[in-house]
């Protein structure tokens, strides 16, 4: 059972790299950011098919409001956050923030977002009441890189790339409270939380996946045979979807080691991958270094 393409590759035009791709699976829309084409492509969640780009500048992260459908992007080097009307295609807020964003994530039930700095040592705080930064989260370490939320306690988990370890954030002081060391990584960089299972699902670019409770405890470890930039995990089918030139996908069921699935080779381009809950679509997206064309394509497992 291969993991087979539903879509044709689709051009994306302005060309260019692409980073963080997410779904929304209620509204039917893909969306990437792509700082190569200096904002957030939109595209429908079907075909593929490019609806448009919204140039909030050279954005990295992405995340969506479930109650809204707004999407809020995390711009880079333009060192703010911007909240995006994916209908009109009208930015609607932007946020300053003190550094370059990469990652970040949402916390509806507390109207946060959560910035990580790019390469750097900090996470923003934004308030989506007032969209402005509201604290600054000093990191231990260097280059986070990617962040999650528990929805049930609201902690938050930054891994840092260069102290193998992920920094679990208090939402009530907005500081570190813990570490989680992961000796069995070498700079991680895909970080997942699965809220049913309670569980953190980290790789490194020593070719391991691992699996940590929330206490920091290793239940699972199983070889990665691609050096993942990122992961995506879709809880409904129960499967993790790591990209490194492709898609690398396993199913997890919480009581048994990440079970590898299949392997596919896309393009050395693809750093990210998202899965729609609702139709089992694994997006990925990526800019070819030969031609500068961007694409983006979806692909199922059978």
């Amino acid at each position: 059972m291969p993991i087979v393409a539903v879509t044709q590759p689709v051009p994306v035009n302005p060309g260019g790299g692409f980073d963080y791709v997410t779904v929304d699976s209620a509204r039917g829309r893909v969306y990437a950011a792509h700082p190569g084409g200096g904002g957030l492509l939109i595209a429908d969640a079907d075909t593929g098919n490019v609806i448009g780009i919204v140039p909030v500048g050279p954005m990295h992260g992405v995340a969506v409001d479930p109650a809204t459908g707004h999407v809020f992007t995390g711009n880079g080097d333009s060192r703010s956050v911007s909240e995006v009307d994916p209908d009109s295609q009208q930015i609607l807020r932007t946020a300053i923030v003190d550094g370059p964003v990469d990652a970040i994530a949402y916390d509806p039930d507390l109207g946060r977002i959560y910035a990580d700095e790019d390469d750097g040592t900090r996470i923003f705080v934004i308030d989506t009441k007032t969209f402005r930064q509201i604290a600054v989260v000093k990191l231990p370490g260097h280059k986070p890189e990617y962040v999650q939320i528990d929805p049930q306690t609201h902690d938050v988990y930054q891994n840092i790339a260069t102290d193998n370890e992920i920094a679990v954030i208090d939402p009530k002081t907005l500081k570190v409270k813990r570490l989680i060391a992961t000796p069995q990584l070498k700079n991680n960089h895909p970080l997942q939380y699965d809220a049913d299972h309670h569980v953190l699902i980290a790789g490194g670019e020593n070719n391991v996946l691992a699996v940590y409770d929330r206490s920091g405890k290793l239940l699972h470890q199983v070889n990665l045979p691609v050096q993942a930039d990122q992961c995506g995990w879709e809880p409904q089918h129960q499967w993790l979807a790591c990209a490194g030139g492709g898609i690398t996908l396993y199913s997890f069921d919480g009581s048994s080691d990440p079970k590898l699935l299949d392997s596919q080779k896309v393009d050395a381009g693809v750093h990210t991958t998202a899965i729609d809950p609702k139709t089992g679509t694994i997006w990925v997206v990526w800019g070819d270094k030969l031609s500068g064309d961007g694409f983006i394509q979806g692909f199922t497992y059978r």
